[in-house]
């Protein structure tokens, strides 16, 4: 009986990791570079690097040309992403998101919104209010900071749907806000962002993982369209 009852909560269990991971496609294989590529470009620089089943950005490999933000080959326009990161000692990266890739603009950044990717405590940006990992970048602070120390996995999400933008960090809601509204251009218009042309006005974009010179790690990258 007792193994009856085992084997009903294992199934059971599996059942709703299955519902709940039901609509998400994986954006990463875990071991090639498919459906990505440089920004502006048609390949991936060599210093995105498959490893151990992660994306895994190593300055020192990067060579001439060999870096540069990685962008998924398609859009989004509604949806709900989850991946996992970890960063190098003093590292900063970042996912940016409603990214518009045209040559006009210079880097992903240009354009897109960044859930930011930081080593705190080791990075002059951890000094910088809005600018610390989980912020949206330069516009909404964490609520609170659940991340991780350097060197550990954390655990992402980004959700958007109409508008509506969520941002959960190792399962903590961190940062709610509504995109393309008057409070939204009163953010945008107190940023760094405030003369940019466009910036932040895309409702449908890709998705880049940042290459801001730094040692970092993705992994287990999945979305779902809404």
């Amino acid at each position: 009986m007792k193994k009856l009852i085992l084997s009903a909560c294992i199934l059971l269990a599996i059942t709703q990791i299955s519902k709940a991971q039901k609509g998400f496609k994986s954006l990463f294989d875990g071991k090639t570079t498919t459906g990505w590529h440089t920004y502006n470009k048609s390949t991936v620089g060599s210093a995105w690097q498959v490893q151990d089943g992660a994306l895994h950005l190593d300055p020192k490999t990067k060579g001439k040309d060999g870096g540069g933000d990685l962008v998924t080959d398609k859009e989004y326009k509604n949806f709900h992403l989850k991946y996992e990161w970890k960063i190098a000692p003093k590292g900063n990266s970042g996912l940016i998101f409603y990214v518009h890739e045209e040559p006009k603009y210079h880097a992903t950044y240009s354009t897109g919104l960044e859930m930011q990717v930081l080593d705190n405590d080791g990075h002059p940006d951890g000094k910088i209010t809005k600018h610390r990992a989980g912020d949206l970048y330069d516009l909404v602070q964490s609520s609170s900071e659940p991340v991780k120390p350097v060197g550990e996995w954390n655990k992402a999400e980004i959700i958007s749907n109409e508008g509506n933008l969520t941002l959960i960090l190792n399962g903590v809601e961190v940062v709610k806000t509504t995109l393309w509204d008057e409070n939204w251009k009163n953010l945008v218009a107190g940023s760094k962002f405030a003369t940019w042309e466009n910036w932040g006005t895309f409702t449908s974009g890709k998705i880049a993982l940042q290459d801001h010179g730094d040692e970092v790690w993705y992994k287990n990258i999945s979305i779902k369209e809404l």
